[in-house]
């Protein structure tokens, strides 16, 4: 109960807060946005370039399994289903 009640009063006080300094809400949110969107940028272009690496690696063939992987890997799931017997 006591939550409810200050969150009722913080809403109340937010709403007054935001009425009387609009206009210091509006500079403060002007000056927030553009390094929020530079950086949101910037986390996109590294994750694009990331998975764009990704990418030419799986093209190469440079993560696929080897014959050698492929075999222990049939060898290994005999042994699991033959455990599960």
């Amino acid at each position: 109960m006591k939550t409810l009640i200050g969150g009722a009063i913080a809403v109340l006080l937010g709403v007054v807060g935001l009425a009387v300094w609009f206009g210091q809400f509006l500079q403060v949110l002007a000056g927030c946005i553009p390094p929020i969107l530079l950086l949101g940028g910037g986390l996109a272009l590294y994750l694009g370039f990331d998975e764009l690496k990704d990418s030419w690696k799986n093209e190469e063939g440079q993560d696929a399994p080897a014959d050698d992987d492929k075999t222990r890997i049939a060898e290994l799931e005999k042994e699991l289903a033959d455990l599960k017997k």
